[in-house]
């Protein structure tokens, strides 16, 4: 107890100086507080006692409203994996928006990006836009509903597909009202014993390669084979949900794995850093999509062929995400926790880094961690490192999520790792 009783003093202590270096930051927030329930309109970035409004970023800076720099290691939860205003991107999007943005039509983007997107994932024949990775994981899910007739999803504990496809802890009572079995994730016989015992009534397994918000936790290759495996013995669609993870690799977790899932959704950095969501795969899925078929399904959004975003989409991947761009981060991320978890261990410390390539979860415990279960909460450990890291100078997600992008250099890793290490130490 007296421990605990330590570590809330240092958190108040820590709290209080953090509201008296960031006055405009607390009055933006009290500001929004009287038209945003929380002063917030997206539950991720509130933190207590009060979230950092940022005013500026370029390529991975960013500057508060009270005129602070960081290097930014949360990398927008990896949508920013091309930092802020890449010269490349900021060029697509003026020039697409000086020709006009609600064009109301197919414009000539559009193409570019699709084609890029299937050519990088070979289980994609076909792909379709939307707005975010939830629509993409909804549309797939539904998708898979329509053609197998059967209303069952398999999904696993710690998930996130999506601002109401949360299973935290279970499923979240924002969710649709789809029929959801949940699993645990990395327990490849409990998995595929599900699939097997439900096979009549599921339409879909859906699976993050890595779960990301659970903690930044990596797959079993032998969990991930599991599920190919089980869904295709019993005629039940996998989806891979590589929001998060298509990042990894030219061709997302699947390439890594060699494993092609039925059918993919993406999001994030895809559309170039814009709001963006897409789902693609096996051509006979998503032919049903095709308006002149006399079966087709209807899927409307005003905005799924965004121009803003099909210029940004389509530079970024053709012009900026190389394969050897994509190594070196990953290459960064490996330094980190490589760094970290040796750190650790020389130091006897229960602190471990999680994750692959460039997105890194920070745990307070020794580990292993395979789910979300193993991850311990503890929020006056993680308050104070965060606020620890952020008088330093440095950016993350509080709940542990590092998540690179290409500005940053080996420089910027090690002055992070360095931070980390000073508040174990």
């Amino acid at each position: 107890m007296a421990a605990v009783s330590d570590l809330a003093a240092r958190l108040t202590e820590a709290e209080a100086r953090y509201v008296a270096a960031n006055p405009e930051s607390h009055r933006m927030h009290e500001q929004r507080a009287l038209v945003m329930p929380g002063g917030n309109t997206r539950t991720t970035i509130h933190q207590p006692p009060f979230p950092l409004t940022i005013v500026r970023g370029e390529g991975a800076r960013l500057v508060d409203a009270d005129g602070h720099e960081y290097v930014d290691f949360l990398g927008e939860y990896t949508a920013g994996l091309y930092g802020h205003s890449h010269p490349v991107i900021v060029a697509a999007i003026r020039e697409a928006l000086a020709d006009g943005i609600v064009l109301g039509a197919p414009n000539r983007y559009e193409t570019t990006l699709a084609e890029a997107i299937c050519a990088r994932f070979s289980a994609v024949d076909l792909v379709r836009f939307c707005n975010s990775g939830t629509e993409a994981n909804l549309l797939a899910l539904s998708l898979a509903r329509a053609v197998t007739g059967r209303s069952g999803i398999l999904v696993f504990s710690g998930a996130y597909h999506g601002g109401i496809l949360l299973f935290a802890h279970g499923v979240s009572p924002l969710n649709p009202p789809f029929d959801w079995i949940v699993g645990e994730y990395n327990d490849a016989d409990g998995a595929a014993r599900l699939v097997a015992e439900h096979a009549n009534e599921l339409a879909a397994v859906i699976v993050e390669p890595l779960q990301g918000a659970a903690g930044v936790i990596p797959g079993d290759p032998a969990f991930l084979r599991a599920l190919r495996e089980s869904t295709e013995k019993h005629g039940v669609l996998l989806v891979f949900d590589e929001v998060m993870t298509s990042r990894l690799s030219p061709g997302g977790a699947q390439l890594l794995h060699e494993i092609d899932p039925d059918l993919t959704t993406m999001a994030k950095f895809v559309g170039g850093g814009l709001s963006f969501g897409a789902f693609g795969g096996r051509a006979d899925l998503m032919g049903r999509f095709d308006p002149s078929r006399p079966d087709a399904l209807q899927h409307g959004g005003t905005f799924n062929n965004d121009v803003l975003t099909m210029a940004a989409g389509a530079a970024g991947l053709t012009r900026v995400l190389t394969d050897a761009e994509i190594a070196r981060l990953n290459g960064l991320g490996d330094r980190l926790r490589d760094r970290l978890n040796a750190f650790a261990g020389d130091g006897d410390v229960d602190f471990c880094a999680t994750g692959l390539g460039s997105l890194v979860g920070l745990h307070f415990t020794r580990g292993p961690i395979r789910s979300e279960r193993d991850v311990p909460e503890a929020p006056e450990l993680r308050g104070l490192l965060h606020l620890h890291m952020l008088e330093r100078g440095f950016s993350y997600g509080r709940r542990g999520f590092v998540a690179l992008s290409l500005p940053l250099d080996e420089t910027d890793v090690d002055g992070f790792a360095t931070a980390v290490e000073e508040f174990l130490g």
